[in-house]
């Protein structure tokens, strides 16, 4: 289920996501959003509601030292909170003795990162990237669409992913974070 985009334009981070719960041959489309903003992040999940309903309304994003360089936070005071958060949600599962989260985007500080189920922090080089079922097709439009202005190539990436995911459906939401200062 799901696609989640998002790009950073100018020092700017953008995510756009779109309202499909899925399960199994199953889809409601959902009244709450799967991309919102909490503190200085902006978020955009895929995986499970509840993930996102934790980061959403119960999330608190640990403030960075202003010397401590973006990826080394994210990948250890952000993580950990993360994972604290998840655990005391009943999200974080276990597998094998490994614990599993979920899925999304978040832009931080003029950067974009990926946070995958093992909780990997990935920073794509490209400058844009997509998570969900639609997101090898958000991909390539995003790629495609170089040329045109941020929210243009979010939605242009969202409405190749409804035509052609059967997983993916409006409406779709956005959000912004400006470029720090």
């Amino acid at each position: 289920m799901t696609c989640i985009v998002g790009l950073i334009s100018n020092g700017s981070v953008h995510i756009g996501g779109d309202s499909a719960g899925v399960d199994g041959l199953s889809l409601t489309v959902r009244a709450d959003r799967k991309v919102f903003r909490n503190q200085d992040f902006i978020f955009g999940f895929t995986t499970s509601f509840r993930v996102g309903q934790l980061l959403a309304h119960s999330f608190k994003p640990p403030k960075r030292h202003p010397e401590k360089d973006v990826y080394a936070f994210m990948v250890t005071e952000f993580i950990d909170a993360l994972r604290q958060c998840l655990k005391a949600g009943g999200c974080a599962q276990r597998y094998y003795e490994v614990e599993r989260g979920g899925t999304f985007l978040v832009g931080y500080a003029g950067r974009l990162f990926q946070i995958r189920g093992d909780y990997q922090v990935a920073e794509p080089v490209d400058g844009f990237d997509a998570c969900g079922c639609g997101s090898q097709i958000a991909l390539g439009a995003l790629f495609a669409s170089s040329d045109a202005p941020p929210r243009e190539r979010l939605e242009i990436a969202l409405n190749a992913a409804e035509r052609f995911s059967a997983g993916v459906r409006g409406p779709f939401h956005f959000e912004s974070l400006a470029s720090p200062e």
